[in-house]
């Protein structure tokens, strides 16, 4: 059952965070092309957003079977472990409380036609790449597993 629940947990990461990652890391890019484009750009942008949302959602599958498999292995105490936690609330938090949102009020200025703050997809970008960041570090913990008796 243990190969089972680490088969679901790898699959959901990889099917879930990917797409937020490419999305989101696209976004402020588009967001300069939409400002000075065309209703075709819009698309682009609105596509992009649909696609961190939708994937973030199918996202809360990686926490579910982590917390299965920690479970089923006897690790859920182990440093890694909750350190990877911990990073994977903060990823959370940054993608449901900073960059969906952000992307949203984007996504609107844009519809609107209204002027957008000069910073607005630098700043969307940075924490992007946070969100990005943190990821990397759990997927880099989830592999060596620092301290644990079966690490490589």
């Amino acid at each position: 059952m243990t190969k089972v629940l680490l088969s679901l947990h790898v699959l959901a990461a990889l099917v879930a965070i990917g797409p937020v990652t490419v999305a989101a890391s696209m976004f402020p890019a588009a967001t300069r092309r939409a400002v000075a484009g065309t209703d075709h750009d819009l698309a682009v942008l609105r596509t992009l957003h649909r696609i961190c949302r939708v994937y973030a959602a199918v996202g809360i599958a990686i926490p579910v079977f982590g917390f299965a498999t920690a479970g089923s292995l006897g690790v859920t105490g182990d440093a890694w472990v909750v350190v990877s936690i911990v990073l994977t609330a903060i990823a959370a938090a940054v993608l449901v409380l900073v960059v969906l949102p952000r992307q949203q009020g984007i996504l609107d200025g844009v519809a609107e036609q209204a002027e957008l703050p000069p910073r607005a997809p630098a700043r969307l970008a940075m924490y992007t790449g946070i969100f990005n960041i943190l990821w990397a570090t759990v997927t880099v913990l989830m592999i060596v597993r620092p301290g644990s008796t079966t690490s490589a």
